[in-house]
C-alpha cells in the first residue's frame, strides 16, 4: 500500500501518477497491473480550497475506482461537487463516497469524522523491523532499468521522438521487443513506426500475443529498405505474418509480391496511363499538379500495387 501526500492538483496528474506507478510495478514483475481484476486498486482523497487559502479543505475519500479513466472521472466530478458546496455555503463532511460509473457521480457511503471511526488500536506485541542499508543497496543492484530511465535512453540513443519512446516503454516486454528489432538490423525510426502504428493494432496492443518475432519484423523492414516490397504491400504482409507466424520473405515469394522496379516496364505502363487520360494530362500541364496523385493511383492499380512508388512518381513527372 502506498499513501501519498496531498501534492496532486488535477485529475490528469493523478492519472499520470497511477499509470507511471503501474508501469514500474509491471517492470518489476510485482503484479500485472490489472485494475479491473483487482491486481491494483486505488482510493482517491479529494479536497478543495479557495485560491490563496493555505489550510487544506475537508477531504473526501472515493472508493470503487476500477480503472484510470474512472479515477479521473471521479476526481473531476467530486472537485466540482465540493466547489459547488463551498460556493453555496454548504459544509463538506469528511466521509467515504462510492463512485457510480454508470451515472458518473459519487454517492455517500459512510462518514468518518475522527481517527477512532476507523477503529484503530495499538498493538504492543509488534517488534520493530530494522532494515540494513547494505541490504537495500543489494536489492537496488538487482533492479532492471525502470520505465522513465529507459524511455529517456531510447529517445537519446536512437534519436526517436519522446512520444514514441514513451509508447515503446509502456511495458517491459514491448521495450525489449523494440530493442530486439533494432538488434536484428532495422533502423530505430522504422522499427518504432511499424511497431506502434501497425503491429500493435494487429495484436490489440499486447506484444506478448504477437506471432511476429522481432527477427521477423526486422526482416520485413529489410525488404522495404532494399526495395523488394513497397510500404503498402508490406502492411498486408505484416497482417499475414501476425495471423500465420510465417516469415516476410516466404509470404512475399509465395504470393508474388516482389516490388516492380524495372524502369522500362514501368515507363510502358506510365505511357499507357497517360494515353488513356489525355484530359487530365493537359489539365496537369495547365497547372493542376495535384493530378499527379491520380496518375500514380492508376499506375499502381495496373501493377496491383507492386510498382515502386518513388520510381513511378519520378517517371510520371518526367513524362508529364
Amino acid at each position: 500500500e502506498i499513501v501519498s501526500k496531498p501534492d496532486m492538483r488535477s485529475h490528469e496528474e493523478a492519472g499520470e501518477y497511477l499509470r507511471s506507478l503501474r508501469s514500474i510495478l509491471m517492470y518489476l514483475d510485482v503484479c500485472d497491473g490489472n485494475m479491473e481484476e483487482g491486481s491494483m486498486r486505488c482510493d482517491a482523497n479529494i479536497s478543495v480550497r479557495k485560491r490563496g487559502q493555505t489550510e487544506l479543505g475537508t477531504k473526501v475519500e472515493i472508493k470503487n475506482l476500477n480503472s484510470f479513466r474512472n479515477v479521473e472521472r471521479a476526481i473531476t466530478y467530486e472537485r466540482e461537487r465540493q466547489i459547488d458546496c463551498v460556493e453555496r455555503g454548504v459544509r463538506i463532511v469528511q466521509e467515504t463516497r462510492l463512485w457510480e460509473a454508470e451515472r458518473g457521480m459519487t454517492q455517500s457511503m459512510r462518514s468518518k469524522e475522527e481517527a477512532h471511526d476507523y477503529r484503530y488500536f495499538p498493538e504492543p506485541d509488534l517488534v520493530p523491523i530494522v532494515i540494513n542499508p547494505a541490504w537495500i543497496e543489494e536489492i537496488r543492484g538487482t533492479l532492471p532499468e525502470l520505465p522513465r530511465a529507459r524511455m529517456e535512453r531510447l529517445a537519446r540513443e536512437h534519436q526517436i521522438p519522446a512520444y514514441d519512446a514513451k509508447v515503446l516503454t509502456g511495458t517491459r516486454a514491448l521495450a525489449d521487443y523494440f530493442e530486439a528489432v533494432i538488434a536484428g538490423g532495422a533502423s530505430p525510426k522504422g522499427a518504432s513506426n511499424w511497431i506502434k502504428d501497425e503491429l500493435l493494432g494487429l495484436i490489440e496492443g499486447d506484444i506478448t500475443k504477437s506471432r511476429v518475432t522481432p527477427e521477423a519484423l526486422a526482416g520485413l523492414l529489410g525488404l522495404i529498405d532494399d526495395g523488394t516490397v513497397s510500404g503498402k504491400i508490406a502492411k498486408g504482409v505484416l497482417a499475414e505474418m501476425a495471423t500465420t507466424g510465417r516469415g516476410a520473405r516466404e509470404i512475399v515469394e509465395a504470393q508474388g509480391l516482389v516490388q516492380l522496379s524495372d524502369e522500362k516496364a514501368i515507363i510502358s505502363i506510365v505511357d499507357e496511363v497517360l494515353a488513356a487520360h489525355p484530359g487530365e494530362r493537359q489539365r496537369y500541364r495547365d497547372g493542376q499538379t495535384k493530378l499527379l496523385g491520380h496518375f500514380v493511383g492508376q499506375v499502381m492499380k495496373r501493377t496491383q500495387g507492386k510498382a515502386n512508388p518513388a520510381l513511378v512518381n519520378k517517371l510520371l513527372k518526367e513524362r508529364l
